[in-house]
């Protein structure tokens, strides 16, 4: 894969991002701090938040699948791409439980894959954590001051 090409693959994903329904579903996901399976579960099958779970997390899964495949450059990918491992830092606590009740051992797999890859892949997903927990109390605090 020449990096050329691979830098084309990154912006038309980018391009993707940008389109309508997929920006509200990332600003829907970026508020989604799911506290176990079964929060990812009811999200996974709610008439008002399914599609946007779906289509969030299906779209980092195959842009990972691409990825993996070598349809793009992986250090590239991952020097211009980073919301993919906050979307899988919010699900991976609980994915193990959610592809047993679901029976899909396969769930979120290219996506896996590719994080994990990263170096220090488990603290940097506990960190990305510790993050979010810090943006809930934050979030919590202005409501209360509001």
């Amino acid at each position: 894969m020449s990096k050329a090409k691979s830098a084309d693959l990154i912006l038309k994903l980018y391009d993707l991002r940008r389109e309508t329904k997929m920006r509200e579903a990332r600003n829907w996901i970026f508020g989604f701090f799911p506290q176990s399976a079964d929060d990812v579960l009811k999200t996974m099958i709610s008439e008002e938040t399914s599609a946007y779970f779906r289509m969030v997390v299906s779209y980092w899964d195959m842009a990972a699948g691409l990825v993996n495949h070598g349809a793009i450059n992986e250090e590239m990918f991952n020097d211009t791409e980073n919301e993919h491992i906050a979307v899988f830092a919010k699900i991976e606590p609980y994915l193990k439980e959610v592809r047993e009740k679901t029976g899909n051992p396969k769930y979120l797999k290219n996506l896996e894959k590719l994080v994990m890859r990263q170096p220090n892949a488990k603290e940097m997903l506990a960190a990305r954590r510790e993050m979010f927990q810090r943006m809930i109390k934050a979030r919590a605090e202005m409501s209360k001051n509001a």
